[in-house]
């Protein structure tokens, strides 16, 4: 029996890393594409609790103009947990064109697969499965926080990129919002882009959408680039709202962002989570500082180097931040690890003899604790 289960793990593990392949870098093939992908019923007021269904705002679209949608799980617990998807990011005109390389997942193509692994599942492993799940899909290039329809011209090619993600988003809450009413506690979170978009849209989430419920979580997992122009990139690619834009003052978005929620929301739980040497964070990060994607021993360096500044500033602007680093799938020629774990692995005990969901679940529950801290001083 234990090794049934063992196996399961290992293919689900497969599956995830090559869903992200496919979405990143456009990999596939029809029918096997056609075989993956989930088409579930649309939402309407007879619904059944545990059931996965899609939710299709007026006026959402991809960054290519394609149909965008997202999905909403009702829970037996009056409880929510929303959910923010990755898949890549924009940082200028030329990534916006996203092509010949794939700096962003552009369609819907495969992302309802990813509702009911990780976080999302109803395993009895799981200590959310009983909660009301938003499941926000991504491929808008924006970290879910756009609002611009950004016209390029190159070599003589005209392209309409739609960098919608907060148009999406909102068009998103506002249909599911009735069917959720004032939850007992709130997780915000995401990966990878999805927790960029956690850290940039948990003020407007509380504000907008929760603003009685008391017991609140904001949780980062892998999510972190240095770059200078971030508030150039919001106000002029993405046009996200001002609210947005004028808090990004720094070189660390994530950091901006849950500076400004704290001031703002005291009594949210904010954690951060990511791997020590994040082989698909460093990739981006080489762009950013040398103009083309890549990972290396030295970008691995790099980056567990920069996590380590991250973590330390968190820990110095803000209140009892709750920490999980975590090392896994070591690669032996770039010495890089793992990106994201909510949307996975998230039950193995891979930092303080504790998984993922068991510190997440233990910081709803009022324990923030921090783990792994070794690991970002650990040499290679």
């Amino acid at each position: 029996m234990e090794t049934k289960k063992k196996k399961k793990h290992i293919l689900r593990k497969i599956l995830i890393g090559l869903l992200i392949v496919v979405l990143l870098l456009g990999i596939g093939i029809k029918v096997v594409l056609n075989k993956l992908n989930v088409d579930y019923p649309e939402l309407s007021t007879d619904y059944e609790i545990g059931q996965w269904y899609k939710v299709s705002p007026v006026g959402a679209k991809s960054s290519d103009g394609s149909e965008w949608h997202s999905l909403f799980r009702k829970g037996k617990e009056n409880k929510v947990f929303i959910f923010f998807y990755g898949g890549g990011v924009s940082f200028n005109e030329d990534t916006s064109w996203n092509s010949p390389e794939r700096f962003y997942t552009p369609d819907m193509t495969l992302q309802d697969v990813f509702a009911g692994m990780g976080i999302t599942t109803m395993d009895e492993q799981n200590p959310f499965k009983d909660w009301t799940f938003l499941a926000i899909q991504y491929s808008t290039g924006d970290f879910h926080s756009g609002q611009n329809e950004l016209k390029i011209t190159k070599d003589g090619k005209e392209k309409t990129i739609y960098h919608y993600g907060y148009n999406n988003y909102t068009g998103f809450m506002k249909m599911v919002m009735p069917y959720i009413g004032e939850p007992e506690a709130l997780v915000i979170s995401g990966s990878s882009a999805g927790g960029f978009a956690t850290s940039l849209l948990s003020d407007d989430i509380i504000t907008n959408y929760f603003p009685n419920t008391k017991n609140i979580t904001s949780c980062v997992d892998s999510s972190l680039l240095y770059y200078d122009n971030w508030k150039w990139t919001a106000e002029n690619i993405w046009k996200s709202p001002k609210e947005i834009s004028d808090r990004l003052i720094s070189d660390n978005l994530v950091l901006d962002s849950l500076i400004d929620l704290e001031k703002k929301h005291p009594e949210v739980k904010i954690l951060f989570t990511c791997s020590n040497r994040d082989d698909a964070l460093q990739s981006y990060q080489a762009y950013l500082d040398d103009g083309k994607m890549g990972t290396s021993k030295e970008y691995s360096d790099k980056f567990q180097q920069g996590l380590k500044k991250m973590v330390l500033d968190m820990q110095e602007n803000l209140n009892n931040p709750g920490i999980y680093i975590f090392e896994y799938g070591l690669k032996e020629d770039t010495t890089g690890t793992q990106h994201q774990i909510l949307p996975g692995n998230v039950f193995d005990k891979l930092s303080g003899d504790k998984s993922a969901a068991e510190w997440l679940m233990d910081a709803v529950n009022g324990k923030i604790n921090t783990y792994g801290l070794e690991l970002l001083d650990k040499t290679y």
